[in-house]
């Protein structure tokens, strides 16, 4: 039946399995329902992209990202897989999310859960690179994959990593410069992997320069709206009913 809204004729229909669509003179309106998927969807094509991401710098060989140091060099000391320590370590910091009063979203828990598993399926099929050239390009190109996902996973808006949750935690609970707290943090956990045989080189050096910026474009661009829009019709010229 139609639904009586700012619109003089909307009409619910059922879209695939997970929603129903608000239509309006032929139009989809965004319905939270929509949102919903969307973000969901979003979450988990972000956290999949991620990892393999993560799996194309690692095989450029040419240094890792700080928190991926730190894998590499646990990987060396304990023989298991990359996507394992992973998994690991996300679990062992979300722990210390408890003293710092942070609460988890649906998104910190999956991130856990799924990059790294992700991560090995890229490092299964991406082969290794000794060559410079292809070094430099298979880096760039999961660098720039690796932007693209964390605008999508993050805009999703279903709760931070548990390395970013950790960070913005430290924060909010002793007001330290969330600068100060971010390079404390990476450069600790990059000194540790190097120690441990993490591999770091000018790939690490790119990637601290390069993410934020890049992350800058890809997060405005991928973030799912807050509300969605209310319907709008127009009724005469110049006219708009909200």
């Amino acid at each position: 039946m139609p639904e009586q809204t700012g619109c003089s004729s909307v009409q619910s229909s059922p879209i695939g399995l997970l929603f129903k669509g608000q239509f309006c003179g032929g139009l989809l309106i965004v319905t939270p329902q929509l949102l919903w998927t969307r973000r969901i969807a979003q979450l988990l094509v972000g956290l999949f992209l991620y990892g393999i991401a993560i799996a194309m710098m690692v095989r450029a060989g040419i240094g890792v990202a700080p928190w991926d140091v730190l894998t590499q060099g646990l990987v060396k000391q304990t023989g298991l897989t990359f996507g394992v320590i992973t998994v690991i370590v996300g679990a062992i910091v979300l722990l210390l999310w408890i003293p710092i009063r942070q609460k988890p979203g649906i998104g910190t828990v999956l991130n856990i859960l799924l990059i790294g598993p992700a991560a090995d399926l890229g490092l299964a099929f991406i082969p290794q690179q000794h060559e410079p050239v292809l070094q430099a390009l298979l880096f760039a190109a999961g660098l720039a994959l690796l932007a693209v996902a964390t605008g999508l996973y993050v805009g999703a808006r279903l709760g931070p990593g548990p390395r970013d949750g950790l960070m913005t935690g430290i924060h909010a609970r002793f007001g330290w410069k969330i600068w100060i707290v971010r390079t404390g943090i990476e450069v600790t956990v990059l000194a540790i992997g190097w120690l441990l045989g993490g591999q770091v080189g000018i790939g690490t050096l790119a990637f601290a320069l390069l993410i934020g910026p890049m992350v800058g474009v890809t997060l405005p661009f991928f973030r799912v709206p807050e509300a969605p829009a209310r319907p709008t019709t127009p009724t005469s010229a110049g006219e708009v009913i909200a």
